[in-house]
């Protein structure tokens, strides 16, 4: 920059010299004289003693000098806004409406001169970019976290792609080796019981750390458990009771129509759908979310529900629909039971982490109960074969899950509160199995009448527990007793009609109603805590454990032999429970 005019040189500012467009003429602008580009030479005249240059009232001039780009010969296209000293702009191509403007006064070849145009603060950089049109969801945010990638089936692939389909280019994330890791490799049973506790293994640790942000509520999908099915089969259970209620000799007293039936069957329909097409969805788009839900020791027992409860939609399809299924449908219901059964059964057998003592749980009834509900539609169709196996099935593995949930170790966790309601399905498997048997023999003859009264006593063992069901909090797995209760009721009307007595007919109204009372209780206050308080999918801790035990576990270790764990808790209860019952007169000290 040269500076002219000036009697004698001054030095220049060491940062910052503020100068005002309208205090040099020619500053910074560009002149178009018919076909050339003239550069002028820029003279400043420093005016060091003018404090009022910088809270100047007028709209500042900023001078921004680029680098050089390429730019068109011809700047006919190129639209400039030049403020003049007046405060007026010269608009297109550079031409002035200002006389005071030098022009250039030599003849020089066409050629291309980058030259910095003034940006008037404010509005520029605004219109330059349209904020309103930024997409700024909090759901899109949270697909935009990195974090989730290593449960997404396509790492999000997928989104980006999306993305740039709508014109919007993305950055592709470095792949991280722990997340292909993860994708690869199954996490190992051990790890849900090291990181895990409680009786349903739901419980994070607190030396542990989960690999989702623990600050955020997880997308959707990622919040949506196995265990919503439950919701089907109390619903889809009360379809066949009133359906029985209507079609049964020995309750015609009570006058029950079969559009009950219908509705009942249709409302079953649309919520299977409803949850089976969101954890479709899951499965698409979080695969590594179901298969964390598969291999979990407990949370494996619901993979059953599904089926269940299309199982509960064939038994109570009213005979307005259709009165005879095909029995291809059995078969193809019932070969997902069976390859879970192997499964499980086979784990329970070989031992290891996955053995029956050591993941015993009420919600392995539901890995037993589809074999009785199975073996019930099978009867009902006329098949005999394969409803006697999987009936045969079903009661030996009964037999042991019943002695060995009865017979719980000293060592085992009992249930909490909030879970107490899971206990009811020990009235589920009897109650089936009981119909079940009268249906493949043709009447109900003792030994459906056995499996009747094992299921009848244990529901008022439980029912007259009323402090048993009190003070604790809603939970999802409530839905677990309603279709147990509602098997009990159905199997009360199938006893009834075979011993026709006041009592058989009190025990039909009274089970009928509380199984109706209750899932009707249960499904306003899902939908309340569904829509109204919207906390009834909470964080899924459970498969969100890390794959890697926590650093450190030395300290963890001698912390816990000082303070005590839990662990240590359990070896302490055993040895009180041993030494108790071999020597009755000692006492432990604690």
């Amino acid at each position: 920059m040269e500076m002219g005019s000036m009697k004698q040189p001054q030095e220049i500012p060491t940062l910052i010299k503020y100068v005002s467009s309208n205090e040099v003429a020619g500053f910074d602008r560009i002149e178009w004289n018919n076909q050339h580009l003239v550069n002028e030479t820029i003279s400043v005249e420093t005016a060091i003693d003018e404090p009022n240059l910088v809270n100047h009232k007028r709209k500042q001039s900023i001078s921004l000098s680029m680098p050089a780009s390429p730019l068109r010969e011809s700047s006919n296209n190129t639209n400039r806004v030049v403020f003049e000293d007046s405060g007026r702009a010269a608009l297109g191509n550079g031409i002035s409406d200002s006389s005071a403007t030098a022009k250039a006064s030599s003849k020089e070849s066409k050629k291309v001169e980058f030259h910095s145009q003034p940006m008037p603060k404010g509005r520029v950089f605004e219109e330059g970019l349209p904020i309103a049109n930024v997409p700024n969801h909090p759901s899109m945010n949270k697909l935009k976290d990195n974090r989730y990638d290593s449960f997404k089936t396509w790492s999000g692939k997928l989104e980006r792609q999306i993305t740039n389909l709508r014109g919007r280019s993305r950055e592709s994330p470095p792949v991280s080796t722990t997340g292909q890791k993860v994708e690869k490799e199954a996490l190992p049973v051990d790890r849900y019981f090291d990181a895990l506790e409680g009786p349903e293994l739901e419980t994070l640790r607190s030396s542990e750390q989960i690999v989702l942000p623990e600050d955020k509520r997880w997308p959707f999908l990622l919040r949506f458990p196995v265990s919503s099915f439950g919701i089907c089969l109390g619903v889809s259970s009360q379809a066949i009771m009133w359906k029985t209620l209507a079609t049964s000799e020995s309750t015609k007293f009570l006058h029950v129509s079969d559009k009950i039936n219908l509705v009942l069957w249709c409302i079953s329909v649309a919520l299977v759908a409803i949850v089976s097409s969101i954890y479709l969805l899951k499965l698409i788009f979080f695969f590594e979310a179901i298969r964390r839900e598969y291999y979990h020791p407990i949370r494996v027992n619901f993979f059953f529900a599904p089926w269940i409860a299309l199982l509960f939609l064939a038994l109570g399809v009213p005979p307005h629909v259709t009165k005879n299924l095909p029995q291809a449908l059995w078969y193809i219901l019932m070969t997902p039971i069976l390859l879970l059964e192997l499964k499980i059964y086979g784990q329970w057998m070989s031992g290891g982490q996955r053995r029956l003592s050591k993941v015993a749980n009420p919600s392995n009834h539901l890995s037993v109960v589809g074999n009785f509900v199975g073996a019930l539609l099978g009867a009902s169709m006329g098949l005999k074969e394969g409803p006697i196996f999987f009936f045969a099935v079903g009661l030996a593995h009964y037999t042991v899950l019943f002695v060995t949930l009865y017979q719980r170790l000293p060592t085992n966790e009992t249930l909490p509160k909030d879970l107490h309601p899971v206990f009811f399905l020990f009235v589920a498997a009897p109650s089936v199995a009981s119909m079940a048997w009268a249906k493949i023999q043709g009447s109900f003859d003792y030994g459906s009448r056995i499996a009747y009264f094992i299921a009848l006593f244990l529901y008022f063992s439980l029912a007259v527990r009323i402090n048993f069901f009190r003070g604790f909090k809603f939970s999802l797995a409530w839905w677990a007793y309603t279709f147990p209760m509602t098997g009990a009721a159905i199997a009360t009307i199938k006893y009834e009609s075979e011993v026709e007595h006041i009592i058989t007919r009190v025990l039909v109204v009274i089970l009928s109603s509380a199984s109706t009372l209750t899932v009707t209780a249960l499904l306003v206050t899902t939908m309340v805590h569904a829509f109204v308080l919207r906390d009834l999918f909470p964080n899924d801790i459970a498969i969100a454990i890390s794959d890697r035990k926590p650093k450190h576990t030395h300290h963890k270790k001698w912390f816990n032999l000082v303070h005590g764990s839990p662990e240590n808790n359990e070896i302490e209860n055993y040895l009180k429970f041993v030494t108790s019952h071999d020597h009755p007169d000692s006492k432990v000290a604690k």
